[in-house]
């Protein structure tokens, strides 16, 4: 009866709707767990179609004006996204008005059904988490039929879909408020476009019209949603040009070639369209930590190791960043050994699907695209001096063709290699590697949506507890203002304190201090940020803990102000630095100041 069930019809959706059922799952679990960072707030102020530009600078201003920016505005449509993108980011609208299309969908279902107003922040982070966890659970099925069309495999598409349904990468990837699941759904549609267009040239055959415009349009979307979309097409140009050069796409007839030719040109165009926008808006220093760094003898070894950090977690990821010194060795000992016993099997594996006469061309193209991206982000790395490794995310470039080539090489890797048949539909005989691989992708999974992997670059939640334990009276919390990064960065801290005075367990409502100067770094006496700080000190004139955050200028000596005389002046946490300085009222700065018990 098994066996019955096993061949029915209905067992292939069924099991691909129990992938998607992981998946969704894994990516909805704790989705406002992780503090917001900086990117996530850029993102979900200008989706709302508000503006940084409204934020007061060179002044203290309160909790709710800083957080204000976030609030649900249903006046701000499509137009008011694109405008403050355009004037103050530098990424493609797409996703950010889908975003906002979204926001007002959630809140309007809110309304609907329990009157609740889209005002709360927990709220907004959740509706706007929530948009990337939906595409990537899309990614789940499109995944299946990218790699149906490649393999003609029932197994290999399920694989695809199983790995992507648990892989920490894409986990952590779909709980982000950004636009890398949806740049990931159109490279993975180009993809597919890109087989089906190189199997009809090795049929010599002409690519159907409706593939051709869907390419097109396919290509032009991914670049309005990502610019670094482009290094998907240029890795897809560079296989079209190597298979032709090798002979091994050679059609008698010149029709196929040139409809090619009339993607590519359609595609290019529809990249040229962004390039006044980009030169318009981009702003280096947004940009500058990107690039490559020179510092010691080994600073040219960064990218390699960034780069094979990104590839083992689209994988296994345990707690390596745990607090626990020994669960950190454990789990890193456990992904070295499964790195060392899948590599050979995946090797040995997909050499069986390359030589093989119906799966050895599409193997080849996604092997031969994923070798083309990657030596993208290297050249571009080390020859342009921009470090693309730096950030994980931006291998969304080649993120399926990875799954999808480990997915053919799990179908054949418990089949005797030379019975093995890559295109056979039927069960392995021992499913050990394929469990391992799925059971190793779940924990891993686990492992992201519990904050002990692929942590936030920012963690408000560790430093905004150590500024309640050593602060009793009010607080000013300053730092140096230059693009809408550091604006992020105080967002972060606001929202944590906004957190915990929701929950009944801080009573504190810090002041917000943003001192704009041009330059990132100040090492000058008469620093913009410092002139500014010192003012603001004086207007205020009262007793208060001054916490310096991220505070890039030299201050001098403040006037009624201490630091803090212990060995943990310097608070260091992800993402934070911290020193905090005891001002008095100069009416009575003849009284010595007072720590709290707390803090002694």
């Amino acid at each position: 009866m098994l066996k019955t069930f096993l061949r029915s019809l209905w067992f292939h959706p069924l099991l691909l709707l129990f992938w998607i059922t992981i998946g969704s799952v894994l990516r909805f679990t704790n989705l406002t767990l992780k503090s917001p960072w900086t990117d996530e707030f850029a993102t979900i102020v200008f989706s709302l179609g508000n503006s940084y530009q409204t934020l007061p600078l060179d002044q203290s201003i309160s909790l709710s004006t800083l957080l204000q920016p976030l609030e649900f505005n249903p006046q701000s449509g499509a137009s008011a996204v694109i405008h403050h993108l355009f004037t103050e980011d530098h990424h493609p609208p797409l996703y950010f008005v889908l975003a906002n299309w979204w926001m007002r969908l959630f809140s309007f279902g809110l309304q609907a059904f329990d009157g609740t107003s889209l005002q709360d922040s927990d709220l907004v982070i959740w509706g706007m988490r929530s948009l990337p966890a939906l595409f990537g659970i899309v990614s789940i099925p499109l995944i299946y039929g990218l790699s149906w069309v490649g393999f003609r495999s029932r197994l290999v598409a399920q694989l695809a879909a199983a790995i992507m349904a648990v892989s920490p990468y894409g986990v952590f990837l779909a709980q982000e408020a950004r636009h890398y699941t949806l740049a990931i759904l159109w490279v993975m549609a180009s993809l597919c476009c890109l087989v089906i267009a190189i199997q009809h040239l090795q049929r010599q055959t002409v690519l159907p019209i409706w593939i051709s415009l869907s390419w097109v349009v396919v290509n032009c979307l991914g670049i309005a949603t990502h610019y670094f979309f482009l290094l998907t097409l240029c890795a897809e140009a560079m296989v079209l040009l190597g298979l032709w050069g090798l002979a091994k796409i050679y059609p008698s007839r010149p029709s196929p070639i040139r409809r090619i030719g009339a993607v590519a040109a359609g595609s290019a165009m529809g990249g040229l369209v962004w390039l006044p926008v980009w030169l318009s808006s981009y702003d280096a220093q947004m940009t500058e930590w990107i690039i490559s760094s020179n510092d010691g003898s080994w600073a040219w070894t960064k990218p390699i190791f960034q780069a094979l950090a990104a590839w083992i977690t689209m994988l296994s990821l345990l707690p390596v960043e745990s607090s626990s010194l020994i669960v950190v060795i454990a789990s890193g000992l456990v992904m070295l050994v499964f790195l060392i016993w899948l590599l050979p099997i995946l090797y040995r594996y997909l050499k069986i699907q390359l030589n093989h006469p119906k799966t050895g061309l599409v193997t080849g193209v996604l092997g031969s695209f994923l070798i083309s991206a990657i030596a993208l982000f290297f050249g571009i790395t080390y020859c342009l001096g921009t470090d693309l490794t730096r950030g994980a995310r931006y291998s969304f470039v080649y993120f399926p063709a990875v799954i999808v080539l480990v997915a053919a090489a799990l179908a054949v890797s418990n089949r005797h290699p030379s019975t093995a048949n890559p295109t056979n539909n039927s069960s392995p005989r021992r499913p050990n590697t394929i469990a391992l691989v799925l059971l190793m992708g779940f924990l891993s999974s686990i492992t992201v949506v519990s904050n002990l992997g692929y942590q936030k670059y920012y963690r408000p939640d560790l430093l905004v507890p150590i500024i309640e334990q050593q602060s009793s009276v009010p607080i000013l919390i300053a730092t140096t203002h230059n693009t809408l990064v550091q604006t992020g960065e105080m967002m972060g801290l606001a929202w944590a304190f906004q957190q915990k005075a929701d929950q009944k367990l801080s009573s504190l409502n810090p002041q917000f201090l943003l001192a704009h100067q041009d330059q990132i770094q100040c090492q000058q006496t008469t620093c913009p940020a410092a002139i500014t700080l010192k003012q603001t000190i004086d207007d205020l004139s009262s007793t208060l803990d001054l916490w310096l955050v991220n505070f890039n200028a030299t201050v001098e000596e403040l006037p009624n102000c201490s630091a803090e005389n212990s060995v943990n002046n310097l608070i260091s946490v992800d993402g934070y630095q911290a020193q905090v300085y005891h001002c008095l009222d100069p009416q009575h700065s003849a009284v010595s100041y007072q720590p709290s018990a707390v803090s002694r």
